[in-house]
């Protein structure tokens, strides 16, 4: 085989991509930035936020094996049409279903600071606690779908 300057860089491609992914798994999702802004330890656990208008959806999986985990806690918090992420009526959590998915209805996410964002939070425990402060692709978006990889705490 003739060494190219391609050859090296597809066959580094491929062993970044096919090597440390098998071998470590599926990697942990990592706290951002301002995820824990406004947040407020035992927020209830509700059906909806508000008069709700807007869909959070995701999953929540295990590091690693990327196993779906059921019956985990996900509080939600956002600055929307009916009141300020402070607010404690903003707040609400939700539990994961046997897939580990988990889906909530809230109002309308308004955009606070110059953009549209929702805060999301694991936070019961058996797994390390994470906050995540996603953006809306578009001020106008009904619906944000936000995924959980945790790692045991």
């Amino acid at each position: 085989m003739t060494l190219t300057r391609r050859t090296v860089l597809t066959t580094a491609t491929a062993a970044l991509i096919t090597g440390p992914a098998r071998a470590q798994g599926l990697a942990p999702t990592l706290t951002m930035r301002g995820g824990a802004n406004n947040y407020r330890p035992g927020a209830p656990i509700v059906d909806r936020i508000g008069g709700g208008g807007f869909w959070m959806t995701g999953t929540v999986r295990r590091a690693g094996d990327g196993a779906p985990l059921p019956g985990q806690r996900i509080q939600m918090w956002a600055h929307t049409t009916e009141g300020h992420e402070r607010d404690a009526h903003s707040h609400g959590a939700t539990l994961t279903a046997a897939d580990g998915t988990f889906r909530l209805e809230m109002p309308q996410i308004i955009p606070a600071f110059g953009q549209a964002h929702a805060h999301l939070a694991y936070d019961s425990g058996e797994f390390q606690t994470v906050f995540l402060r996603p953006l809306l692709r578009r001020a106008g978006d009904t619906t944000l779908n936000v995924d959980f990889v945790l790692q045991p705490a």
